[in-house]
């Protein structure tokens, strides 16, 4: 009998992509770095459509997956003060572990001292945008047009009519039953199409990574290796300790089991360096792998990706504690004090603010006194340091989906337990539709 070939999972695969592209990069950059044929035609050619349109794949999923599958979750509540507890609960474990994130990066950034000998002399101007008021914040969140809403992809205005949708929906009697079925029916097609994706994300992976691996000069980090060690180590300690303990203390759960079925969502986070686009991983990972139920992860999912800002917290108070070291500047408790407040609060308040990081930095630094120059220095290794952040903010969403989840009783127990629970969802096969 002839042994069956034993097919790679695709965390597997995913990982092979991510390597060879990164080796790709390394070997351009290194014996074709004079070859105008080859960065016009495979770097700034393939590589580049190539990662364009996997990202573009996955901001496609966002908007009609977020509508319906929260559609989904709030026409099924039967009491609508279970979405105000649940939105407590998930906003208290936001913030809270935001605060924890920038009061560990800065004491990590206080104990080693990577900016202790910098030079920033050569800084240049860092133009800042000015984050909105969180009076403002709340007032966008309400939107005047929802079709608007979707077609700019603005999370917070689609999380909004949605609930209210949803709440409608379970209001509306018989017709809200007709309405809810034909929205389940659209949110299993939608999980599909993820699972489609995510069958060619080693292929896109490899594009993103070999594109940006080409471009990436190490000398930037060997100029900031402090820094970027010391960021490094603290958001995979916040990411692995931080949230394993949470996930132990509040759900009785592996925390070991927890991180191993977040690998694939962690390698997309880290590929695409979004949040928001990597939703429809994220989402799939907690209901189909992790055993959330659908009326949970549409509302925290979404939220998180949002306003859960673990990562940049941990950037800005590792950056603010190198960045006063550089200039000699020595701050007061009240200042750190001051600085882990507005860092937690600046979470919610830039929400959905592209270039959100090095606008909660800015905010941060003139808050204590510190020059916002010093910005331009540490851009030189944002961008790889901002593909670990978007993996730590991502598994913090997840982590928070679980214990809200547990705490509810809507959480499958079994199925995080199977290892191989979500496996067979990843599976893609035709049904061509009958003409008879």
């Amino acid at each position: 009998m002839q042994a069956q070939k034993k097919k790679m999972s695709l965390t597997g695969r995913v990982i092979l992509g991510m390597v060879l592209g990164i080796l790709t990069g390394f070997i351009i950059r290194s014996l074709f770095a004079e070859s105008s044929f080859v960065h016009e035609y495979i770097v700034n050619g393939l590589f580049e459509v190539g990662g364009a349109i996997f990202i573009a794949s996955l901001k496609m999923l966002v908007v009609p997956l977020v509508f319906v599958s929260l559609v989904c979750g709030t026409s099924t509540l039967k009491d609508i003060s279970t979405l105000g507890r649940l939105g407590g609960k998930t906003l208290a474990f936001y913030l809270t572990t935001t605060a924890i994130a920038i009061t560990l990066a800065l004491v990590m950034g206080n104990v080693f001292k990577p900016g202790a000998g910098a030079d920033l002399s050569a800084a240049t101007t860092f133009a800042s945008r000015e984050a909105p008021s969180l009076g403002q914040v709340i007032i966008d969140m309400f939107p005047t047009n929802p079709i608007s809403s979707m077609a700019n992809g603005n999370t917070l205005q689609i999380i909004v009519f949605a609930i209210l949708f949803g709440i409608a929906i379970s209001a509306a009697g018989k017709p809200g039953e007709r309405i809810a079925g034909i929205f389940a029916d659209l949110n299993e097609v939608i999980m599909k199409l993820v699972a489609l994706l995510m069958n060619i994300a080693p292929f896109g992976v490899f594009f993103l990574m070999a594109k940006l691996f080409t471009g990436l000069g190490l000398d930037a980090i060997f100029n900031l290796f402090g820094y970027f060690l010391v960021l490094t180590c603290t958001l995979l300690l916040h990411g692995i300790v931080v949230y394993g303990s949470l996930f132990k203390i509040f759900t009785g759960l592996s925390p070991k089991l927890f991180l191993k079925k977040m690998e694939d969502a962690i390698m997309f986070a880290f590929s695409t360096a979004s949040s928001n686009a990597t939703i429809p991983v994220t989402m799939e990972t907690a209901t189909k792998r992790l055993g959330v139920k659908n009326r949970i992860a549409s509302f925290t999912v979404p939220l998180g990706a949002t306003i859960n800002m673990d990562g940049t917290a941990i950037m800005q108070g590792v950056a603010t504690a190198f960045i006063a070291q550089a200039f000699n500047i020595d701050l007061t408790m009240g200042d750190y004090l001051m600085v882990i407040a507005t860092a937690t609060l600046a979470s919610i308040g830039t929400a959905g603010v592209p270039g959100v990081g090095l606008i909660m930095l800015a905010m941060v630094l003139n808050q204590v006194g510190l020059p916002v120059e010093g910005i331009a220095i540490i851009m030189g290794v944002d961008r790889l340091l901002d593909m670990i952040r978007t993996a730590v903010n991502i598994t913090g969403d997840s982590c928070v989906t679980c214990i809200v989840a547990k705490s509810e009783g809507e959480m499958d127990i079994d199925r995080f337990n199977d290892p191989h629970a979500g496996e067979k969802e990843e599976e893609v096969h035709l049904h061509p539709i009958s003409n008879s």
